[in-house]
């Protein structure tokens, strides 16, 4: 039921302050004797000012009300705070971890196929080829070949989830994003960005790894993620770790950029309109889809490039056509052109793009909100096993 706006404000602004002041245990309250003297009593028998007073009817009011004025207006000790902003961060990385690697295990032979037809330029992308590819696939190595590099991707993006709602989260507090209920678009787009360069530079050469199980099967590709590593640094050099690292900064940019941003900006809207500050999880999925499809179409040719410069170590030819983002940019666009080669595969990201993104974004904040009221009881039940009895 919709509760009218000015008993809204009654209940804030008058029953909830002062419910908050009747807890207060401190607070000395002046009352007349029939000699017309003035006295205090304490609202808390606990109190130690309440204790000394029962042995005197009359005391000096000025003095206990300042007291009881600086006890009520003590600030949180700092350790306690401290304990809030580490609490607030491991919330978030929990939550950012659990969202990433549900929304990645989802859409994990998916984003097989994409990055297949990302790297082979000679084959011509369309819906019915990426059925053959998941298809033939299965036939030759069986189902759980379609989840092959998906323990790559989950020793990535659990960190990089991690890192990057995180981020996010103080990103927004550095920049003071919306503060105050203002609406600062630019803050918002741009704590989206740099959450995403904070944690695409943390985990880099894990999503390296990723892309190279992807495009190699088990007999004559890369077995253990291990593997990939020994292999690349004995052979290609530990440099290549972080080959196609700047195309993929310039990518995040727009893509973590753009997603945070829609999806703020809808939940911004929605509260607005519907006086809802909680979303449902139909609504926050559709939200997260929506900031997926916007993010992953504004990145996609870098997504591209970088994909040719992370595996061009086993394609053939690689090491002579994708030394650089340029070089790369340019070789793409004779040989293949614009549609097919910089935007190859991209309706197969309109699929899984939205439904990663929405799967994350919405399972953060519900996981995020879990943990809150968790802690929430569980600091009540402390404090009630600690107060005197």
């Amino acid at each position: 039921m919709n509760m009218p706006h000015a008993w809204r404000d009654w209940i804030h602004n008058i029953v909830f302050p002062m419910s908050r002041l009747l807890e207060k245990p401190n607070v000395a309250m002046p009352i007349k004797t029939s000699n017309g003297q003035l006295t205090t009593t304490a609202i808390a028998s606990a109190s130690p000012l309440a204790t000394s007073s029962n042995n005197s009817t009359t005391g000096n009011i000025t003095e206990i009300n300042e007291t009881s004025k600086q006890d009520y207006e003590q600030p949180a000790p700092a350790n306690t705070k401290a304990a809030t902003n580490l609490d607030a961060v491991l919330i978030s990385l929990t939550a950012g971890a659990a969202a990433g690697a549900l929304a990645k295990t989802t859409i994990a032979p998916l984003d097989r196929t994409k990055i297949n037809f990302q790297i082979n330029k000679n084959v011509r992308y369309s819906f019915r080829a990426a059925v053959e590819f998941l298809k033939y696939t299965y036939t030759k190595e069986g189902i759980l070949a379609l989840w092959r590099g998906n323990s790559a991707t989950m020793a990535r993006i659990v960190p990089y989830a991690a890192i990057q709602f995180t981020a996010h989260e103080q990103w927004r507090k550095i920049l003071h994003v919306d503060k105050d209920g203002t609406d600062t678009k630019v803050k918002r787009f741009l704590a989206g960005s740099l959450a995403g360069i904070t944690s695409q530079s943390l985990t880099y050469p894990l999503d390296l790894a990723r892309a190279r199980m992807a495009v190699t099967d088990k007999y004559t590709g890369y077995k253990t993620l291990r593997q990939v590593f020994v292999k690349i640094w004995i052979e290609e050099g530990p440099h290549t770790l972080y080959r196609g690292y700047w195309a993929t900064v310039l990518g995040v940019i727009p893509y973590a950029g753009t997603s945070f941003f829609t999806y703020e900006t809808l939940k911004r809207e929605y509260t607005e309109m519907t006086g809802n500050t909680k979303l449902n999880t139909l609504v926050s999925l559709g939200f997260g889809a929506a900031a997926g499809a916007v993010g992953q179409t504004s990145s996609y040719p870098l997504d591209i490039v970088r994909r040719r410069m992370q595996t061009m170590g086993v394609t053939k030819d690689g090491h002579s056509k994708y030394p650089t983002i340029l070089a790369t940019l340019t070789t793409i666009y004779k040989e293949e052109g614009i549609k097919n080669g910089f935007y190859k595969g991209l309706s197969m990201n309109w699929i899984k793009g939205p439904i990663a993104v929405g799967i994350s974004f919405s399972t953060y904040d519900l996981i995020k909100e879990f943990l809150r009221e968790l802690l929430h009881l569980k600091r009540g039940r402390s404090d009630l096993t600690d107060s005197p009895k």
